[in-house]
Parts: C-alpha cells; sequence; structure tokens
C-alpha cells in the first residue's frame, strides 16, 4: 500500500484529483449562484454536475498514465543533465481538471446566453412554460406546436396571461402559481380598454412548447405577459414579462423578491408595470373588488379554486373546506363567501339526494353569495356567483336576470360571466344571448364552453341547423358526454331522432341522457326501453327531476301527467322551469290554459 501511494504522488495523481475536485467544487458554486440568478431551469446545473462526474476518472487515468505531465523521476533525471535553471513545462500540472472546469462554466456561460436571447426574441425554438417542475410529468396539450408565422394584427390593447411556471421544485405548490398567474389575469381583466384572453385559453399553452408569436395569433392578442414563481417558506420570487406577440420582443420585464405578506402589493404592482408598457390606465381608486389583505386567506382561497376545477364529491368538498379556512381567516373576504356558495350549490344539485340535506345546503349557498354582494357590490365575479345560486334555488327569473346583467356590466371582459349571462338570456328567449356568447368566443378562443353555450342558445333559438354546426365545433375542442348531450337533445329537438341516440347514448350514466333517450326510444317505438330510463331516472333522482319528467310525459302524449309534474317542479323551485317558456319539448303544452297560468305566475321579464 505504502509503494501505491507513493506511486501515485510520484506520479502526481493526488495533486491532479485535489485540483480538479477544488475546481468541481468552485463550479458548482458558481453554477448554482448563476442559475439563481437568471432563473435557469435546474436540469442544466444537473447536467454539469454529470459532466463533472463523468470527467473524475477520465482525469485521475490521464494523470496515471503520465498524458499531461512529467514525472518526477524524470524531472529529476532532466536536473542532473542540466545546468540551466529548471522550468517547468508548460504542459504540466493539472490542466485537464481546469479543462473540464472551463468546459462547465462554458455550459453555464451558453446557458445564460440563451436564456437571454429567449427572452429578447421568443422565437420559434423557444418553450413557453417549459419550466415543468419536479416530479411532474408536462402536459399533453391539444394545443399544436408550430414554428414562425406570418405577422398578423391583434387588437392594439389585448394580452394573453399565460400560467406562470412552478419553479419551487414542488409540484405541490403548482396551485399557488397557476392561481396567482388567474388572480393577475383577473386584475387585468377589469381594466377598461384593455381585452384580456380568457384563463381557459390562456392555460391551454401550460406544459407545451409553442412559440410566443403562434401563442399571441391563437389567442388573438397582441402581448403576452409570462413569468414564473418560486415560493420557499415565506419568501417569493417573481420572475414577470411582458412580450410583443408580432415579433417576440420584450416590452418590459422585471423580477420580484418579497415576503408573502407583500403579495397583494405585488400583483398590483406587475398589473401597474404592464398597463404603463401597454399605454392604457389603470383605475386609479379601484373599487372593493372582494379580496383580501391576508396571505394565509389568500392561500386558501386558490387552493379551494384549484379544488373546484373539479367536478367530483370529494373535489367539491375541498373546495368547500379550503374557502371556509379562508373566510375564518377573514370573515370580510367576499369572493371566498361567493365561491364557497357556488362549491355548495354544485355539491347539492349532483352528489345530494337526500331533500333534507341538499335544502340546507342550498340554504347555506344563498346565505354565502349574499354575504358576498354585501361585502363587494362592485365585484363581477361575486354577482356572477349570486346568479349561478339564485338560478339553482329559486324561480325569481328577475333576480336572476338582474345579477347576471350586473356580473356583466361590471366586468365586461370577463368571458366566464359573459358565458353565464349567454347561458341564462338564451333560456329566457333573449336576443341579445347569441351576441354574449359570440363575445365570450372572442375572449376565451381555444375553449369549448363558450361555443356549447353559443350551441344551446341558437337551440333554443330554433335555429337547429346553425346550433349543430356550433355543436360540432364544441365537440372537435372537447368530445365530452355532456357535449355529446346537447348535440343529441339539438337532434331531438330538431325531430332527427334516430341521429340523436347515438349522442344521447354517450351521456347514459346521468339524468339528462337518460331523458333524452326515454324521449327517442319512446318516438322510434321501443317503449320499453323508454319506460326503462324514465324509471331509471325516478328511482336515482326521485321528484327531484320534475320538469325532465314534464318533457317525458309531454313527448309521450300524456300532456295531463306533464302538467301535474309541471306543477310539482313549481312547487319544489326546479330550476329546469327556466327553460319553459322555450324548451321544444314542451310544445304540446303551449295551448293549454294552466301552462300559461304557469308562464304568468313565474313572472319572466319581457324579451
Amino acid at each position: 500500500m505504502r509503494r501505491f501511494l507513493v506511486e501515485l504522488r510520484t506520479r502526481g495523481v493526488l495533486r491532479v484529483a485535489t485540483a480538479y475536485l477544488a475546481v468541481g467544487w468552485l463550479t458548482l458554486e458558481i453554477g448554482h449562484t448563476l442559475f439563481n440568478i437568471f432563473e435557469l431551469p435546474p436540469g442544466g446545473l444537473q447536467f454539469i454536475f454529470v459532466l463533472l462526474a463523468i470527467g473524475f476518472p477520465v482525469v485521475l487515468l490521464a494523470s496515471w498514465q503520465g498524458w499531461f505531465h512529467t514525472t518526477m523521476a524524470e524531472e529529476a533525471v532532466e536536473l542532473q543533465h542540466s545546468s540551466a535553471p529548471h522550468r517547468s513545462n508548460p504542459a504540466e500540472g493539472p490542466w485537464l481538471a481546469v479543462v473540464f472546469g472551463g468546459v462547465a462554466l462554458f455550459a453555464v456561460a451558453v446557458a445564460i446566453a440563451v436564456r437571454f436571447f429567449d427572452m429578447g426574441h421568443s422565437g420559434a425554438s423557444r418553450a413557453v412554460q417549459s419550466g415543468v417542475p419536479a416530479g411532474a410529468k408536462a402536459s399533453q396539450s391539444s394545443v399544436p406546436q408550430s414554428g414562425i408565422s406570418a405577422p398578423f394584427a391583434a387588437p392594439a390593447h389585448s394580452i394573453g396571461v399565460l400560467s406562470f411556471v412552478n419553479m419551487s421544485g414542488d409540484p405541490k405548490d403548482e396551485y399557488f402559481s397557476d392561481g396567482l398567474s388567474e388572480e393577475l389575469l383577473n386584475t387585468l381583466v377589469r381594466i377598461r380598454g384593455l381585452r384580456v384572453a380568457a384563463r381557459t385559453s390562456s392555460f391551454a399553452f401550460k406544459g407545451t412548447a409553442t412559440d410566443i408569436p403562434t401563442v399571441g395569433r391563437r389567442l388573438n392578442v397582441a402581448s403576452v405577459l409570462e413569468g414564473s414563481v418560486r415560493k420557499a417558506g415565506q419568501r417569493v420570487r417573481i420572475t414577470a414579462q411582458l412580450i410583443n406577440a408580432s415579433d417576440g420582443y420584450h416590452l418590459w420585464s422585471d423580477t420580484y423578491d418579497r415576503d408573502l405578506n407583500d403579495i397583494f402589493a405585488l400583483q398590483s404592482e406587475i398589473a401597474t408595470a404592464v398597463t404603463s408598457a401597454l399605454k392604457v390606465t389603470l383605475l386609479g381608486d379601484a373599487p372593493n373588488l372582494g379580496g383580501t389583505t391576508n396571505p394565509k386567506a389568500f392561500d386558501a382561497y386558490l387552493r379551494g379554486k384549484q379544488a373546484r376545477r373539479s367536478s367530483n364529491e370529494a373535489g367539491l368538498r375541498a373546495a368547500v373546506a379550503s374557502f371556509e379556512e379562508a373566510i375564518a381567516l377573514d370573515p370580510g373576504y367576499a369572493r371566498a363567501h361567493g365561491r364557497r356558495g357556488e362549491a355548495l350549490i354544485s355539491l347539492a344539485n349532483d352528489w345530494v339526494g337526500d331533500p333534507g340535506p341538499r335544502a340546507e345546503m342550498a340554504s347555506q349557498a344563498r346565505a354565502a353569495v349574499n354575504r358576498a354582494v354585501a361585502l363587494a357590490p362592485d365585484s363581477g365575479e361575486v354577482y356572477g356567483t349570486l346568479g349561478t345560486v339564485l338560478l339553482n334555488t329559486t324561480l325569481d327569473s328577475a333576480a336572476i336576470d338582474a345579477a347576471f346583467r350586473r356580473s356583466v356590466a361590471l366586468e365586461p371582459g370577463n368571458a366566464e360571466l359573459l358565458v353565464n349571462y349567454a347561458d341564462f338570456a338564451g333560456r329566457l328567449g333573449r336576443a341579445d344571448a347569441l351576441d354574449a356568447s359570440i363575445r365570450a368566443i372572442s375572449l376565451n378562443p381555444l375553449d369549448a364552453e363558450p361555443r356549447l353555450t353559443r350551441g344551446i342558445v341558437l337551440l333554443f333559438a330554433r335555429r337547429y341547423d346553425e346550433a349543430r354546426l356550433a355543436l360540432q365545433e364544441a365537440l372537435r375542442m372537447d368530445d365530452s358526454p355532456r357535449k355529446r348531450f346537447w348535440a343529441g337533445w339539438n337532434e331531438l329537438s330538431a325531430g332527427h331522432t334516430q341521429a340523436a341516440v347515438p349522442f344521447c347514448e354517450a351521456y347514459r350514466e346521468s339524468w339528462s341522457g337518460q331523458s333524452c333517450l326515454a324521449i327517442a326510444y319512446h318516438r322510434l317505438g321501443r317503449k320499453t326501453e323508454a319506460l326503462a330510463e324514465l324509471a331509471r331516472m325516478r328511482a336515482e333522482q326521485g321528484d327531484l327531476l320534475a320538469s325532465q319528467y314534464a318533457e317525458i310525459y309531454a313527448q309521450f302524449g300524456e300532456p295531463d301527467v306533464a302538467m301535474k309534474w309541471l306543477a310539482k317542479a313549481f312547487e319544489i323551485k326546479d330550476g329546469g322551469l327556466m327553460d319553459i317558456r322555450v324548451d321544444p319539448m314542451l310544445d304540446p303544452l303551449r295551448t293549454r290554459p294552466e301552462f300559461q297560468k304557469l308562464l304568468q305566475r313565474l313572472n319572466f321579464s319581457p324579451h
């Protein structure tokens, strides 16, 4: 062993190893600092570490073989035969260690250069939202990837807000980066004169490698706001950059290191910077929009909104719990009250069959949204939740209409509110419903929901061919059972019964699909199957579907039974009665005096 150690020393292996480790450590320290400063993906630093690790045995082997130094024994012989002062060989020493360290530092420099080029040009090779958090798999999006595209002319004061990348390293923090992005989007929506693409369309690019000009073209916006969020304890670093969508060049960018307690001021600061860059005016003394100044309440609210996007029972219950946590932390948090009411009514309608608990949830939902309106009378979002809850708990069409009208008056650029308004106005047979749905499509071009709403509005207007085209567009974007049902209901309403059957069969697990099939099977002479679908509805939902039973019996040719079910629907305040004015399935009842009296009792507002 002693001889081996002497040999290592003689060949300079120990000296090279020590130098290499020192240079490698220094490289990683410098790389770590630069990667944090320039918000570079952690994968690059991992690559440098692997490069250094692979190089270590190579360096040791090269030193042992004497590839890049003279041995000590050779130096001694040379000294004995030379009277000249000894000069070290220029090739002597641990130069390979320096080479590997230099390569690693060069990799860091290249990464930073690419980052700057990326920020400035956002060209065809640029990956939007490419920073997928550790442990999370990038979602496969239907958004096409494309290269450099021809110039386009979007509205000058228009913007898309992409989902900020979660750089925290924990997928569980995704709700925070997404929620913060959405809150910035909602802040910008309230600015008069600024057209903001809706969340669903903007977030469609999350996890994709789509260049900014293509994003701008797909959203029809002139500029795009993107960034990243790195959350660590009570500190957060947010990098935001506003990019010209036509050429990919930067309009503005900045990085913010703040305490979470400052997150609300930071949102306003970013919004102000964006509006300044776009040369639009941010509202001065903003009205009370139902927010909070409590960071923990805000965090709970974001978690609630994330859970609410799931339509299953567990997701809705989690959403209610998170909104209640936000309210406990800040009782004046109007938006949390409103969203709690909305989640409660969805939970009651879809997952609670017992009339007692269902009625209690409905009562709680009404109290929640009324409280929200009292706290924030100038919030369009709050009025939207009020309209949704009233639609499902009362037959006061004037109050429902007023809530939805107020919501879009306060936030005319909010696509979600426009969809809700268009849906209700279409059920009342109002002409402006179609205009509202078209405006929603322009603000949310990559989401199927506004197109579905347009199809439903056209259906209730008895424009079945146009409705079919609109519903086909929605299905191409999202071939879900619910959208198939509406395509089937349109065919059924148009008298194309056989064509309706496969669409409705796709939604057979829902009472909507069952009601469609009961009518279709009866028309086709398959009466045993029709009665079986009706019996299934009765067994699973009891009297809660009174208005649907009225539709079925009207189409069965039993108007007296149908009218009895309409009376029951009025008694239990079945929201399905809001369709009575335009519902094609109730046409056999329209000339009956009791039907006309029911219309009067419902006190619909004028067309």
